[in-house]
Parts: structure tokens; sequence; C-alpha cells
């Protein structure tokens, strides 16, 4: 991948920065928790649309200043931190693309890399693509809100940079070098490979979750049922309690790697069902033993969101 500049130049610390912080939810108020702990930030100046939640997190010294917008929240920032849903990029960076400063760095926590590249390139110009770095940190929980934003959330978490042909290497090592300081392990791809993976170990997992809970929830006897469901169905549908907005607008903007991969699923669901009700317990073995040697493959591994 082509970068501009000498990586190799860059110093091993860099000054604290002023952040605007552009959605104070769960994941930003993390992040935001996060680089100030690493020392990698000094001031946090923040936007939301949900007001209260803006409020919540002023109060609770997230950040130190709530902006009226999001453009005057970026006016005076070193870096541009965007914690919105993946469905809001391209409303939020019209907005934000004539108050930029210049050589400002943009980064973001998006689900989806091309859909955010996209919306980049539509609102910013030249100069201000040359300083946005993408970015998807593995971590979260079904938890929502700034209230449960944790510090220590990114600690030995995948943060995966899909930086972008002509951007400038120093803007990628400045970001590399604030989640890394924060205990975060760095993995850079393409956006196309990382739409194509995380659509089928996060956005689908995400989905059949959804669907296990409404095929349960539209059945006579689901809500007597849940009263008996153990720890499988607990960690199975775990997921299922994380935000439907977010999800929507994850599963729209991937939307033909998660078509293909929930394709995929059914063809594997169909097998399965023709073994069952043929009675073939040799050929569902067979599938069961494949899949129990691949996950316990992944033992201790599952940081995902």
């Amino acid at each position: 991948m082509q970068v501009q500049g000498d990586q190799s130049s860059a110093g091993a610390t860099a000054k604290p920065m002023r952040l605007a912080l552009l959605g104070v939810g769960m994941m930003g108020g993390s992040a935001a928790q996060a680089w100030r702990a690493a020392g990698q930030v000094s001031q946090v100046v923040g936007f939301d649309v949900d007001g209260a939640a803006l409020q919540t997190a002023l109060a609770g010294g997230v950040i130190d200043e709530a902006a009226p917008s999001a453009a005057q929240a970026v006016a005076a920032a070193d870096v541009v931190l965007l914690a919105v849903p993946v469905g809001a990029m391209a409303e939020v960076l019209a907005h934000i693309a004539p108050t930029l400063p210049a050589q400002v760095l943009i980064t973001d926590l998006g689900s989806t890399k091309a859909s955010v590249i996209a919306a980049a390139r539509e609102h910013l110009s030249a100069q201000q693509l040359v300083h946005f770095v993408p970015a998807h940190p593995i971590a979260g929980a079904e938890r929502s809100g700034v209230a449960a934003a944790d510090a220590a959330l990114f600690a030995q978490r995948w943060v995966i940079l899909t930086p972008q042909p002509g951007v400038d290497a120093q803007a990628v090592l400045r970001i590399e070098q604030i989640w890394r300081a924060c205990g975060a392990r760095i993995e850079r791809m393409s956006a196309d490979e990382h739409d194509q993976m995380f659509a089928a170990v996060s956005h689908l997992p995400h989905l059949l979750a959804y669907a296990l809970m409404a095929c349960i929830g539209e059945q006579a006897q689901g809500q007597r049922a849940l009263q008996f469901a153990g720890a499988g169905f607990r960690d199975f549908t775990r997921i299922a309690a994380s935000s439907p907005p977010m999800w929507r607008d994850i599963a729209l903007a991937n939307q033909a790697a998660l078509s293909a991969q929930l394709a995929r699923y059914r063809e594997i669901l169909a097998r399965m069902q023709a073994q069952l009700d043929a009675g073939n317990g040799v050929q569902l073995h067979a599938l069961f033993e494949q899949a129990s040697q691949l996950r316990g493959q992944l033992a201790g591994v599952g940081h995902e969101r």
C-alpha cells in the first residue's frame, strides 16, 4: 500500500493533542478515556446530537468541553475521532469539512470501512484526505451509552487500520502510536479485505443472534421457553442486546459482503436440515466435529464486536 513520506522517521513520542470527539457513546467515550489515560490527548471537546449523552459525558469527565455543533468541536482540534454510527458518517463529514484545521488528523471507529472511505472521499478535500486514517477497534460489548465507557477496553485488542493510497505516512504512524499506547495491537489491511472478513466474523453473528431471538420470540411458548434458557443460549444471543440502530446501519453499509455470508450460512443450514431429516447421524457428527475443532483453535481469542 502506497503512503506518502518515510515511515522510519516517526519519533517514539509525541506531545498530547486536543481531541474532537464526535459521538459520545460507549465506544467514543472509551476511546477518549483510553487516549487520555495513555497520555495521547490532553483535552477532549465533544459533540453529540443527543444532548443528554453530551451532558453525561461532561459530568463524568469523559470530555472537558461540550461543543454546540460538530463543526465547532473540530475547529481547534489536532485530531478528530468520528465515533458516530456508520450511517451518519457522510452527514457528519459534510458538516465538519469547512471548519477542519489544516493538518488535522482524522480517524474513525466504524465497523465497516468501504462505506466510511466513500463518504470521506465525497466530502473531504484532497488535502484533508491525506490525513484521514480509517480505523476499526475490535472491541466493545452489548452495553451502550457513555456511562458504560471503559478506558481499559482496548488493551490487547486488535485495531484494524485501512489507510488509503496517498495518505501521509506520519498520519498513519501517529494513529498507530495512539492505539499502541492504549495497549492495542495493530493490523493494516485494505478496506475490501476488512469488510469481507468482518462480514463473516462480526456482522453475520449479530444477524444470527437477532434472528434466533426473533425466532424464539415469535413462538407461542417463546416467553416461557426463555425462562429456562441456559448459559449456551445466553452466550450465543448476548450480542442481540447490542444497539439495533447501529447494527442496522452496519448491515446496510456492508450489504453485499454480508448478504454473501448469509447465503453461505443458509447453505450450511440446508445441509444440516437434510441430514437431520434423514436421520444421518454420521454426516451430522462429521459437520459438528469439524466445527468443534475449528472453534477449539479460537479458544481465548474472542474479543470481537
